[in-house]
């Protein structure tokens, strides 16, 4: 039987080839080898928001995803408010967020609004489109949620939080550093 992927609406690659799927109605994230041996990584297909390991955990709509160097994965479940960190080896943790909201913070006092788009730089920030709130928004390695552009839905230029975005649904880093 050939593998399916539900819905998928992310999709990222890791530095040895294999291209990770997040598939928003299915609840979970898929791995491709390079071989097209498809698994699950982590969740169990049940709307939830557990952490845990492989299929123990749970997501409710993950959508934008986005690998780092050292393999981990990043996950912006969406309707979980939260972004969430899968190892290699499928340990799934909250990296920052709980309920919905706007609120800058370390880790799980930090509070997102569905957000939809992730994306890691070379130093372990992830940027994030933080599309309720209509801002791009970063966590430090040391779990630190910071706002770094976007205040007010618009489409106003401007510096930092002079800047205004509707509803910004994806983030990616150029190779010069730049947050697209």
């Amino acid at each position: 039987v050939a593998a399916q992927i539900s819905h998928p609406s992310g999709i990222c690659i890791d530095v040895s080839g294999n291209l990770y799927v997040a598939s928003k109605t299915a609840m979970k994230i898929r791995k491709i080898t390079p071989a097209r041996v498809v698994t699950t990584l982590a969740g169990s297909g049940t709307r939830g928001s557990a952490d845990g390991i492989g299929i123990a955990a749970q997501f409710n709509f993950p959508s934008g995803i986005c690998t780092d160097a050292s393999g981990n994965v990043y996950v912006a479940d969406t309707w979980n408010n939260r972004i969430r960190k899968i190892t290699p080896s499928g340990v799934v943790s909250t990296l920052a967020g709980s309920t919905i909201g706007y609120t800058n913070g370390t880790g799980t006092a930090a509070k997102f609004n569905n957000p939809s788009g992730v994306c890691v730089d070379v130093s372990g920030n992830v940027y994030v489109a933080d599309t309720g709130n209509n801002k791009i928004r970063m966590i430090t390695p040391g779990q630190l949620v910071i706002t770094v552009a976007g205040s007010y839905q618009g489409s106003g230029d401007g510096i930092g939080t002079a800047a205004q975005f509707y509803g910004p649904q994806g983030v990616c880093m150029g190779i010069s550093g730049d947050v697209y």
